[in-house]
Formats: C-alpha cells, sequence, structure tokens
C-alpha cells in the first residue's frame, strides 16, 4: 500500500474522470462553459490531465489566446443580451439563465428593463457585438451603469474587456460544475 493514497475530493475525482474522458465525451461535458463554443473544450482536450480546476480554466483560456480574431468574434456574438430576446423568448442556456437570474435581471421594473435594452441596443450599434459581463455578485443597477461606462471605450480595448469577462464567466461556470 502507498503512503501518498489519500482519498480524493470530489473535485479531485471530478477532475480525473474529466482527464480520462474520451475528447467526444470531454466536449459534451464542458462544452457549455464557453457559451455556445464547444471549439474550447475540444481543443482544451488534448492538454490532459488537469490537475486542478485552475490547469483546466489555463487549458481553456490557452485556446482561447490562441484562436483567431474572427473565431474570438463568434465567442463574444454567442453571448446574450443582457436581459433582451433570448432571455425574454425562455430561449437562453442554463447557465445564463441563473447567471442573468442572480444578477437580478429577471426582475427589472418596466423603466429598468427598457433602459437595459436601450443600453445594449447603443453597445451593439458601437461595437457589432453583444456587451459581456460577468454578472455574479453585481446588481442589475451596477450592470446598466459598467453598460454606460464602456460605452465610452474604443473598439479594440471594448473587444478585449469582453474576452476577458468571458474568461471570468467560464472560471465561474467551472467552479460551479466541480462543486
Amino acid at each position: 500500500m502507498s503512503l501518498n493514497t489519500a482519498p480524493q475530493t470530489p473535485t479531485e475525482r471530478l477532475l480525473t474522470e474529466l482527464s480520462t474522458l474520451p475528447r467526444a465525451d470531454f466536449v459534451a461535458r464542458l462544452g457549455d462553459i464557453f457559451e455556445h463554443s464547444p471549439w474550447i473544450a475540444d481543443r482544451a482536450w488534448t492538454a490532459r490531465p488537469f490537475e486542478s480546476v485552475g490547469s483546466l480554466h489555463a487549458a481553456m483560456l490557452a485556446v482561447l489566446a490562441s484562436a483567431s480574431e474572427a473565431e474570438k468574434l463568434a465567442l463574444i456574438r454567442a453571448h446574450p443580451e443582457l436581459a433582451g430576446k433570448e432571455a425574454a423568448a425562455g430561449t437562453l442556456t442554463e447557465s445564463s439563465t441563473g447567471e442573468q437570474k442572480g444578477a437580478g435581471l429577471d426582475q427589472c421594473s418596466a423603466a429598468e428593463l427598457h433602459r437595459l435594452r436601450e443600453l445594449n441596443a447603443a453597445y451593439r450599434s458601437r461595437f457589432g457585438f453583444p456587451f459581456v459581463i460577468a454578472v455574479k455578485g453585481l446588481s442589475r443597477h451596477q450592470i446598466m451603469d459598467a453598460i454606460e461606462a464602456r460605452l465610452q471605450n474604443d473598439p479594440a480595448t471594448e473587444f478585449r474587456t469582453c474576452l476577458g469577462e468571458i474568461a471570468r464567466i467560464a472560471r465561474f461556470r467551472l467552479d460551479a460544475l466541480m462543486g
């Protein structure tokens, strides 16, 4: 019996399981970590084994960093508008639904919803993609203030900011998956 056979934590067991999955199963489990972009999980699969949630996240971010500008733009555009038509139609992903609900976006008054939709439209008109922010821990008022502030950014800065926010969202989603 080895002296280094401490029982694995649930997170360690899940990381071991993920690290041994065939590629298709790995992508099926992690394909939604980045909104509607399973190609990130697909490419990160080659970095197995993953010793920590941080190493898995880092592998996925390395895929994102090496992606083409067109792929990065498609990733940003894969995100729904906050409290937008997807939310109204009930077609958000399960993760996005929970995140937006957690920020109180499902409780906007008519005036707040009108303001948010105007801000979303102004943002999309200026930058050509939806406003993306990791909403965890933010109120709907803080989110609207952030849109107003970020409307002042130049397109290159905003592109980078969206990718940084997407990285934060992915980490929150990985942490939630790992329990």
